[in-house]
C-alpha cells in the first residue's frame, strides 16, 4: 500500500512538472462541457427557456435576495420582477411595441435600464443598447439600423434627443422619457405611466414565439470600417456571453460590481445578465469612479469586479491607501489588462484571481486565462478547439490580408509567430453579423481557408502562440484601434473632421503612447487652398460631434496624403511615425481641453506626455 502511494506521489510530481497547467486544464474543461451541455438542454426546451426564465425562476426560488444594489437602494429579485412588469404594461399600453419588435434605450448606468430590457424581454421585444455619447448622425444611424420603433430616453439625455426629434418624429417613432411629465412635442413622460401600471405577473404567451434564435439585444460594435454597426445577439448568444461568470469561477453567493457601461458587452452580459444566470448580487454604478472603487467594494461587500486594461491602470495610479488590501474581492474579470500593470495590482490590492478574457461582440470565439499567467488571453485547450474550431494564420500588414498558398489556401502561422485569430463559423458556433448590413457581415467572413467551400470569422485581430501553448493578444488590424475602452472607427471620425471648412482630407488612425492602454487619435490632414488650420474651429466641431474617447488628440498637417494604388490612405508609416515633433517635420498639434483649441505640439509638451504630466 505504502509502495502504491508512495508511486501515485510520483507520478503526480512528474506529471506536474512536466505538465505544470494539467489540473487548470481538466478543471476548464470539465466548466466548458457543463456550460455547453446547460445551454444545449436550454436550446432544446420547449417553450425555449432564455435568460429571462432564469430570472424568473430565482425570483420564485429567492424573492428576497438582493438584486440590484444602487447607491442607497436595494431591489430585491421580486422588486425588479414587479418593476419590470409595470414597465412591460405601460409599453404594452402606451405604445405600439408587439412581439418580436425592438425597442431603443439611451441610458446611462441604473437599475431601469435592467429592468427595463426584462420588461421588454416579457412582452417578447428585444432592446437596441445605444452609446449614451452618440450625437446627431451617428445617433440617427445607430437608432435606425436596428430597426427599432420606440426610443427610451433616460432625462438628462433629452438635448441629445431633441437634436432628432423632427426625423424620429417623422419616422413614426415613439419616444419616451424617463421623467413624470414632458412639455416637447413628440416627447411623452414615461415614469409616470411606470408608477401607475399594474405589477401583475406578465403571461409568457406574450412571448410565446420567441426561439433560441431571436434577436435578444442589438450591441454596438464599430468593427473595421464606418459608422457603428449593430451585432445581432441572438438569446442563444446571450446565454453564451452570460455564462462566462460560470466558467471564471463565480457563484450565487458572490456580489458582482458592474460600473463598465451597460451598452457594452462586458457590463451588460457578462456583468448583468451574467449575474441572473449565477443568481448572484449586482452592485451597479452609474460610472467608474478609480477613487472610490475600493470604498464600493467594502460597503457592498464586493467580491468580484470587472475591468478594462484603463480601469486596473486608474487604480494602480489612485494614492497608495494601508487600506488597499483590505477587501473582499475574490475574481476581477475582464480584458485589456497589460502586464506591468497585472504585476503591480496583485502586488498593490493582494491576490485577486484575474480572469483575463478575449472575446469580439459579434464573433464567435472566446478565450478565458484560466491558469493566471500573467499577460494572456488564454491556453490552447484540445477539447475547446474541438467545440470551436479555430486558427491563427499568416497576416501580410502591409496589403491588410492573409497570405495565401500557391492552392489559394490561408496558411497556419507558426508557433510564435504573431498569426490573425479566424474562427471556424458552424451551426453549432454560428456567427449571425450586423443587423441591416449584409455587406459588414460578409466582409467578417472569410472564405476557402483551409479548403473549398469552408468559412471562417475574420476576428481583425493579431495574436501568438507560445511555447507553453499560452495565448497572448498583440494587436488589432483594419481601420479601428481602441482607446479609452471603446473602439474607435477611423472612417467616421475622418468623415467628422472633413466636415470643417479649413480641412480638405483627413486620414485617422491611432498611435502608441508609453504607460498608455490601446492608442491615441491621431490625424493626418490636408488643407484647403488658401486656408490655415482653425485651431479653436475644429477643437469646437469635434467636441460637438465625436464623443470623448474619438477625438482625435494630436493632428498632423501634410501638404498631402499618402495613397496606394487602389487609393487608399496608407497607415502603417504614419503609426510607426508617431507624434514626435523632434522626428517630423510636419506641424504637429495637441487637442487641450483646458483652452479649448488644438495647441502647437512643442518638444516640451511631447516630453510632458512620456512622462504622463499632459494627461490624454
Amino acid at each position: 500500500m505504502w509502495l502504491w502511494l508512495a508511486f501515485l506521489l510520483v507520478l503526480f510530481g512528474a506529471l506536474r512538472y512536466r505538465c505544470p497547467y494539467l489540473y487548470k486544464d481538466v478543471q476548464y474543461v470539465i466548466h466548458i462541457l457543463l456550460t455547453g451541455h446547460r445551454l444545449s438542454k436550454y436550446k432544446e426546451s420547449k417553450p425555449y427557456y432564455s435568460v429571462l426564465d432564469r430570472f424568473l425562476e430565482s425570483v420564485q426560488k429567492r424573492p428576497h435576495k438582493a438584486f440590484i444594489r444602487f447607491r442607497d437602494e436595494t431591489y430585491s429579485y421580486q422588486d425588479a420582477d414587479k418593476l419590470s412588469n409595470k414597465i412591460a404594461r405601460a409599453l404594452l399600453k402606451h405604445s405600439n411595441l408587439k412581439e418580436g419588435d425592438t425597442a431603443a434605450l439611451f441610458m446611462g448606468n441604473e437599475p431601469n435600464y435592467m429592468c427595463i430590457w426584462l420588461g421588454l424581454a416579457k412582452i417578447g421585444c428585444s432592446a437596441a443598447l445605444l452609446n449614451y455619447n452618440m450625437r446627431a448622425k451617428s445617433l440617427l444611424h445607430c437608432f435606425s439600423c436596428c430597426g427599432a420603433n420606440v426610443l427610451i430616453v433616460a432625462a438628462e439625455l433629452k438635448n441629445a434627443v431633441e437634436e432628432v426629434l423632427p426625423v424620429l418624429r417623422d419616422q413614426g417613432v415613439s419616444v419616451f422619457i424617463l421623467t413624470d411629465e414632458s412639455s416637447t412635442e413628440g416627447m411623452e413622460s414615461f415614469s409616470d405611466k411606470i408608477r401607475q401600471a399594474s405589477d401583475e405577473h406578465i403571461p409568457a404567451d406574450l412571448r410565446s414565439n420567441i426561439t433560441f434564435s431571436s434577436p435578444a439585444v442589438y450591441i454596438y460594435t464599430s468593427g473595421t470600417t464606418g459608422l457603428p454597426k449593430a451585432a445581432v445577439i441572438s438569446h442563444h448568444r446571450l446565454w453564451a456571453i452570460s455564462s462566462l461568470q460560470s466558467v471564471a469561477g463565480v457563484t450565487s453567493d458572490d456580489v458582482v460590481y458592474v460600473n463598465l457601461p451597460l451598452y457594452h458587452t462586458a457590463g451588460f452580459g457578462i456583468g448583468f445578465t451574467g449575474a441572473i444566470e449565477r443568481g448572484a448580487t449586482v452592485v451597479l454604478r452609474s460610472k467608474f469612479s478609480a477613487s472610490q472603487f475600493w470604498d464600493d467594494c467594502r460597503k457592498y461587500n464586493v467580491t468580484v469586479m470587472q475591468y478594462i486594461g484603463e480601469t486596473m491602470r486608474y487604480l494602480c495610479n489612485t494614492p497608495k491607501h494601508i487600506s488597499d488590501p483590505v477587501h473582499n474581492v475574490r475574481i476581477a474579470i475582464g480584458n485589456g489588462i497589460r502586464a506591468d500593470v497585472w504585476r503591480e495590482f496583485i502586488k498593490r490590492f493582494g491576490f485577486i484571481d484575474i480572469r483575463e478574457i478575449y472575446a469580439a461582440t459579434e464573433g464567435n470565439i472566446s478565450f478565458i486565462n484560466y491558469t493566471g499567467k500573467i499577460g494572456a488571453v488564454g491556453r490552447v485547450n484540445f477539447f475547446h478547439r474541438r467545440l470551436f474550431p479555430y486558427a491563427l494564420i499568416k497576416f501580410d500588414p502591409e496589403k491588410e490580408e492573409p497570405v495565401r498558398n500557391s492552392e489559394g489556401f490561408c496558411v497556419e502561422a507558426d508557433r510564435g509567430e504573431t498569426g490573425l485569430l479566424v474562427s471556424r463559423i458552424t451551426q453549432r458556433n454560428p456567427f449571425i453579423g450586423y443587423a441591416r448590413d449584409l455587406k459588414q457581415t460578409e466582409k467578417k467572413r472569410l472564405h476557402d481557408v483551409f479548403e473549398k467551400g469552408d468559412a471562417y470569422f475574420n476576428t481583425g485581430d493579431l495574436l501568438r502562440v507560445d511555447e507553453d501553448n499560452l495565448i497572448y493578444f498583440q494587436d488589432r488590424i483594419g481601420d479601428t484601434f481602441r482607446w479609452k475602452g471603446e473602439n474607435v472607427a477611423t472612417n467616421e471620425v475622418s468623415d467628422i473632421l472633413s466636415m470643417v471648412p479649413c480641412i480638405q482630407e483627413a486620414n485617422v488612425y491611432g498611435v502608441k503612447v508609453p504607460g498608455q492602454e490601446g492608442r491615441v487619435g491621431m490625424a493626418a490632414i490636408t488643407l484647403r487652398e488658401g486656408e490655415q488650420f482653425d485651431c479653436i474651429g475644429t477643437f469646437s466641431h469635434v467636441n460637438q460631434y465625436l464623443p470623448v474617447y474619438a477625438r482625435p488628440r494630436f493632428i498632423r498637417i501634410q501638404n498631402s496624403l499618402a495613397l496606394t494604388g487602389t487609393f487608399k490612405q496608407m497607415k502603417v508609416k504614419l503609426v510607426e511615425e508617431g507624434f514626435n515633433p523632434a522626428t517630423i517635420q510636419d506641424p504637429l498639434y495637441l487637442l487641450d481641453e483646458k483652452e479649448k483649441c488644438y495647441q502647437l505640439l512643442t518638444q516640451q509638451a511631447y516630453d510632458s506626455i512620456l512622462q504622463g504630466n499632459i494627461k490624454l
